[in-house]
């Protein structure tokens, strides 16, 4: 593929040849059909009325399905393209310029990277234990020297340091999980993420030593209408005077809480990754290395890598620190976005069209009521999207179903992987040679096609984790005792090894 250097990087030549789809022919059927009987006119489509008041698209397939789908679904393709060394390019791809030049049309480097935090972020669900008969549920199904290996990524080039666990002091039913075992392995915490470190090989490849936290989000978006409260309160210990950077009081809650009485969070999450970021930076500016944070999550993840992103740039000096969010709602105020950007923390949000969750909350008190400002003053109690936007589409994918309003569907981290691989830009369509295995977006639930005869939620444990025992009974399965958590051994950091 052909590259022209603007602004002294590598980008999409304009003359580059592009592979345009044919759209789906609009012409109708010419064929009579037997009249329907008319519909009352009182009756409410329900779906229409939702998509129209959050402004989501829902048409119906435009692509030619049999057509695309015959020339590129090949189950032989690698469904991951070879690593090139973006060392030269590793400020911009972070942020450094905003991503200028880099989203539209969006970089290949960059799509790359974007869905390599993005499998990070999606770790912290496969590796999520939902079974509620567990011992362990709401904890992680396997050690953090065995994580990556379980779900298929040692080519990250990334180790896992040290896992995150959280809480939170007020009522979020569905945001931290709670075993119905009695014996549970924690009756107050739940694990929400990692934090990982790159490899020598990775950190050539990128330019830099690589420290990634990866945060847990909901996997529901039922979750955020009952959970999503409007309440803002002051990000800082201590209320300061009108105008202090406020943010969603549940949000905090679930990053700041912690008790003397739990296992796991006898500190808080914050406590747990600002020690563990802390540590790493300390070792690899001791042997002079360029260090940089990069926080990822998603949907309630992304909430939590702003607050994170913010503690860090103000607590460890000249740290670059960059957050790439998927799905993440608004998280405070205007004052809460200045401070980000004073602290110079770089902000890409991905976000599909038709999602409803960054579209809370505030879907009323947002960054829209700018404009009237100059009539009603200064807005504290509004919230307000930070950063850049990368904005996806459903109905650019020819492998999606269109016409349905899945609302769990358009919020799946799989879908915006999905969806981040066959971006090229807001002109041209979903690109053909796009490499992501095309199954995982029903991972967890059915947005594609039933010609592409995938099972929906196909991602499960055999016989949902039961298993027959020695005496012909079926049972839950026990763990391997190395996966079984432990507070002396999950809440202490891994060592930091020259091989990393």
């Amino acid at each position: 593929m052909a590259l022209v250097t603007t602004n002294h990087l590598p980008l999409l030549s304009t003359s580059t040849t592009k592979t345009i789809l044919q759209p789906r022919s609009r012409i109708r059927a010419t064929t009579e059909t037997p009249i329907q009987p008319q519909r009352p006119n009182f009756m409410i489509n329900i779906p229409n009325i939702i998509s129209n008041l959050l402004h989501i698209g829902m048409v119906g397939n435009s692509f030619p399905g049999n057509l695309f789908i015959q020339d590129s679904y090949n189950r032989t393709t690698p469904a991951a393209s070879p690593k090139e060394n973006i060392s030269s390019l590793q400020d911009e791809l972070h942020g450094k310029s905003n991503w200028s030049n880099l989203l539209n049309p969006l970089h290949p480097w960059l799509r790359h990277e974007l869905i390599k935090y993005g499998e990070f972020a999606q770790a912290t669900y496969d590796g999520f234990d939902y079974n509620q008969f567990s011992n362990y549920h709401g904890s992680a199904l396997y050690n953090k020297n065995r994580l990556f290996d379980k779900l298929g990524l040692t080519s990250s080039g990334y180790n896992i340091t040290k896992y995150i666990y959280a809480m939170s002091n007020i009522e979020l039913p569905r945001w931290i999980e709670h075993s119905l075992h009695a014996n549970t392995w924690s009756k107050d915490s739940n694990w929400m993420g990692f934090v990982a470190v790159s490899d020598d090989t990775e950190s050539r490849r990128i330019g830099c030593r690589d420290i990634v936290v990866a945060w847990r989000g909901t996997v529901t978006t039922t979750e955020w209408f009952e959970n999503a409260h409007l309440k803002l309160e002051s990000i800082n210990d201590v209320d300061k005077e009108e105008g202090d950077a406020k943010v969603e009081h549940g949000f905090l809650s679930v990053y700041k809480s912690k008790s003397e009485t739990t296992r796991y969070n006898k500190s808080s999450a914050s406590e747990q990754v600002i020690t563990e970021i802390k540590r790493l930076v300390a070792h690899y500016r001791s042997k002079g290395e360029q260090v940089r944070l990069t926080i990822t999550g998603h949907s309630l993840g992304g909430a939590l890598a702003l607050l994170n992103a913010h503690e860090a740039a103000s607590t460890i000096a000249d740290l670059p620190v960059s957050v790439i969010t998927f799905a993440g709602p608004r998280v405070g105020n205007d004052a809460f976005g200045d401070e980000l950007s004073n602290l110079n923390v770089k902000v890409l949000r991905v976000v599909v069209k038709q999602d409803v969750v960054p579209k809370l909350p505030g879907v009323l008190l947002n960054e829209g009521l700018e404009k009237l400002e100059g009539i009603i003053g200064e807005l504290q109690w509004v919230y307000k999207h930070v950063g850049m936007e990368l904005r996806l589409d459903v109905n650019s994918s020819p492998y999606l179903k269109h016409h349905e309003l899945d609302l769990a569907g358009f919020h799946g981290l799989e879908t915006y992987l999905h969806l981040v691989d066959g971006y090229v830009s807001e002109e041209d369509e979903f690109r053909r040679n796009a490499k992501r295995d095309v199954a995982l977006v029903n991972k967890y639930g059915g947005m594609l096609l039933e010609e592409l005869r995938v099972p929906e939620s196909w991602y499960q444990l055999e016989n949902k984790g039961m298993v027959r025992n020695a005496y012909g009974q079926w049972v839950m399965r026990d763990r391997e005792p190395e996966d079984i958590p432990s507070p002396c051994r999950d809440c202490r950091p891994s060592a930091i090894h020259e091989s990393l």
